[in-house]
């Protein structure tokens, strides 16, 4: 490994033999060196590579920016939030994260606290990612011994979902204002039933399947109508068999065009009307 960069006395940024960038520290590891010397590989304790030439960079630029500690400690939290989500992550989770978490805690330091209005809205819809927050706030405070405030488990929550689906934090607002309004609409619509149980799996099913929707509707990647018969057919079947939910469905396309200016294709509202049916606990008016 030839030094391209030294970072400071503990951290290089190094060129392998193939030509690829990575972030290599180890105690005293720059200390004294210069750019183009080569590094002992039994000094090196830990490397951090990122497969896309971008986020390697974005890295590079976060090691010269935070504490060492701060990045061993994400790295700490990334184990556990990998141990309980299944799916992959994005790999840019380590830097989002890294850069929140040591933002947060210089923050603490200076007495300046984020209050986040979405709180209520992620535990209700990310409960996993939300304890997954509480887990790296105690980690923080075990760690650091500084105590983050209780919100800040929210805005990590998001950075998580965000990793899952591979979108950036600002659409990652727009989608949970997205599930937030589209519940709405559809509580109010099915008001004269029993509320939803909002700790069921029908309706963690269901705001599943929002996120998913509102992802395709950010990214202006929304199922088009098939034109093949058979997919003619049946949405007309469901929209036949399920008339309450299908209507429900279109309230909810009206509420996307009104706030959104986007215009839902056929084919998700059938999407949309089944999982409707679903959370209405509906067995009157079968898909057949």
């Amino acid at each position: 490994m030839r030094i391209k960069k030294v970072i400071n006395n503990n951290i290089l940024c190094v060129i392998d033999e193939k030509g690829s960038e990575m972030i290599v520290t180890g105690r005293g590891i720059g200390f004294g060196r210069k750019v183009g010397q080569f590094v002992d590989p039994g000094q090196v304790e830990k490397t951090y590579r990122m497969e896309d030439q971008k986020e390697q960079r974005r890295l590079r630029e976060l090691v010269e920016q935070i504490p060492l500690e701060h990045l061993r400690l994400t790295e700490e939290m990334l184990c556990e939030i990998k141990t309980a989500i299944p799916q992959p992550l994005n790999e840019s989770l380590l830097i989002t994260l890294a850069d929140h978490i040591s933002f947060a805690i210089q923050r603490k330091e200076q007495g300046i606290e984020f209050k986040n209005p979405l709180t209520g809205s992620i535990l209700c819809y990310y409960p996993t990612e939300y304890q997954l927050g509480k887990r790296c706030l105690a980690l923080v405070q075990e760690r650091c011994g500084v105590e983050l405030n209780p919100d800040e488990a929210a805005f990590i929550a998001l950075h998580i979902v965000n990793a899952e689906l591979n979108t950036d934090m600002s659409e990652m607002y727009d989608i949970t204002r997205f599930i937030d309004g589209a519940v709405e609409v559809v509580e109010y619509f099915y008001s004269d039933r029993p509320p939803f149980d909002r700790d069921s799996l029908e309706f963690s099913r269901f705001v599943v399947h929002l996120r998913y929707f509102a992802q395709r509707l950010f990214q202006d990647k929304l199922m088009p109508d098939s034109d093949d018969e058979s997919d003619r057919m049946f949405r007309a079947l469901i929209a036949r068999n399920c008339k309450q939910h299908y209507k429900c469905a279109r309230c909810v396309g009206e509420y996307v065009e009104k706030t959104w200016h986007k215009k839902l294709s056929e084919e998700e509202l059938i999407y949309l009307t089944i999982h409707l049916k679903r959370i209405a606990g509906d067995t009157r008016e079968p898909v057949r």
